[in-house]
């Protein structure tokens, strides 16, 4: 596959068509930064040149160089996501990925709907369907798990004084994380 999958085909032109491949995409990509995360890690070689993580339509990842043609067909991933590698923890290395492989995904999908002409309603719908999924970063930080845990315990006569210190405990954890990292 040329450049990690730019020059794919996708002929369904239905919100639904649209956010299927989101779906399957997404699933690519947090098998790498999960399940075949050693895999990944060893693919991921600072000696190597500018590295991209590419989540395909058919449920595979593969980390590639980017597209040779300019522009490329798809928006492209974050460049170089080898060289970091080495110079951070693991952890923070694999959610500094996540996050860029949330961007990515959204770029690809919003590319999608300005190709196929989505109105505002259509996409509407698209973002609201992506929004009820967990974002990479979420699942592979567990922060997925923390949400699911916070609101199966805040289930008193205080609902929203709970809820309200879940999100600033998230929104805490996230600056944390990214405040290690810079």
């Amino acid at each position: 596959m040329d450049g990690g999958g730019g020059g794919e085909q996708f002929d369904s032109r239905t919100v639904e068509d649209v956010f299927g491949d989101f779906k399957r995409r997404r699933t690519a990509l947090i098998k790498a930064l999960t399940v075949d995360v050693e895999e990944f890690y060893q693919q991921c070689d600072p000696e190597k040149e500018n590295l991209c993580l590419y989540g395909l339509p058919n449920e595979q990842w593969e980390v590639n160089l980017p597209a040779e043609e300019v522009p490329p067909e798809l928006p492209e991933p974050a460049l170089g996501i080898n060289f970091a590698r080495d110079g951070m923890e693991d952890k923070d290395w694999l959610s500094l990925v996540a996050v860029h492989s949330d961007s990515w995904l959204l770029s690809v999908a919003f590319y999608f709907g300005a190709r196929f002409g989505f109105d505002k309603a259509s996409r509407k719908k698209l973002f609201n369907m992506i929004n009820e999924l967990p974002t990479i970063y979420e699942v592979v930080t567990g922060a997925v798990k923390k949400q699911q845990k916070e609101k199966s315990s805040g289930h008193s006569g205080k609902k929203s004084k709970s809820n309200s210190k879940a999100v600033s405990l998230s929104l805490d954890n996230m600056l944390v994380c990214w405040s290690e990292v810079a």
